[in-house]
């Protein structure tokens, strides 16, 4: 009974929403795009399937009752949440267009957003990505960005996080050259004896400390070398071209590994972190372009 009175009377409740936001029978119909006769007759409607008076009519204006107040307070937001997802929909089954930003690691545009947009950006021209690499964990709406990216599943209470890339490994690597003259580590403690590239990251307000973990202990060193920088790829290159012992992803080592040029030691105790996540607010309706990059940046299994 109470699902009939819901579906018969939404007609009803759109007219009593429109008179109760603008106070008046005309300026509703004319939103509406109804006559005020159809407007104050839906209304009349709503009121006698409710059994209560919803609005009291003036001479000049239109008031809510208390309980035309609280049916404004409850209905009307979730009203608007649906007229917003159909309209999001709507733009599905049309050529969708606008702009989305998204704030990101080196890293992640390199080897996981680039690659995706390459077959997602032609099938929609109206579509636009705009992609600021950032190593920071950064305030989307501060920095007015649609969504970020970051590795793990972790985010603040009010974000949805989507998987975008499989799970991820690090790698402790140096030239032959520059392990020839020492031992090579068997620990990770054993890294204060070698010069290492630092890498910055301003979310962590300093160096980052290497993570590492065997299974049975977990160890983060702060590590000293001649070389800094804010770039997990310029930390890559260093290492290949002999500057020291760098702590980069396998995916990028593992060509070099393969022909000889790096060696990668610390295997074992190689964490394994869980892969990229665009995150966005969960408050914010996403637009048909925006689901239609999420659906696309997905990362199956």
């Amino acid at each position: 009974m109470q699902t009939d009175i819901l579906r018969d009377s939404f007609a009803g409740l759109t007219a009593f929403i429109a008179v109760a936001r603008e106070r008046s029978f005309t300026r509703a119909g004319a939103r509406l795009g109804l006559s005020q006769a159809a407007v104050s007759h839906a209304v009349r409607g709503l009121e006698k399937k409710l059994g209560v008076q919803l609005l009291v009519r003036h001479s000049r204006s239109v008031v809510p009752t208390d309980a035309g107040e609280r049916l404004l307070a409850t209905v009307a937001p979730q009203l608007t949440a649906i007229d917003a997802e159909l309209a999001a929909l709507a733009e599905l089954r049309e050529s969708p267009t606008g702009t989305i930003r998204i704030t990101a690691s080196d890293h992640a545009i390199r080897q996981v957003l680039s690659p995706k947009l390459k077959a997602f950006l032609p099938k929609y021209p109206g579509i636009r990505v705009e992609l600021a690499a950032d190593n920071a964990f950064t305030d989307l709406a501060a920095a007015d960005f649609d969504a970020g990216v970051r590795l793990g599943e972790s985010v603040a209470q009010d974000m949805i996080a989507v998987r975008i890339s499989p799970d991820i490994r690090f790698a402790v690597v140096a030239t032959r050259q520059h392990f020839t003259p020492r031992s090579l580590p068997k620990t990770p403690e054993d890294l204060m004896r070698h010069n290492c590239i630092n890498l910055r990251l301003p979310t962590y307000g300093g160096l980052w400390a290497w993570e590492f973990d065997n299974g049975k202990r977990q160890v983060n060193v702060r590590v000293e070398g001649q070389l800094t920088y804010n770039s997990i790829y310029d930390c890559f290159d260093a290492a290949v071209a002999g500057l020291g012992v760098s702590y980069v992803p396998q995916e990028l080592a593992a060509p070099y590994v393969k022909t000889g040029h790096l060696i990668s030691v610390l295997a074992d105790w190689a964490p394994r972190w869980s892969g990229f996540h665009l995150y966005y607010p969960s408050r914010r309706q996403s637009s048909g372009a925006m689901a239609l990059l999420v659906a696309a940046l997905r990362e199956d299994g």
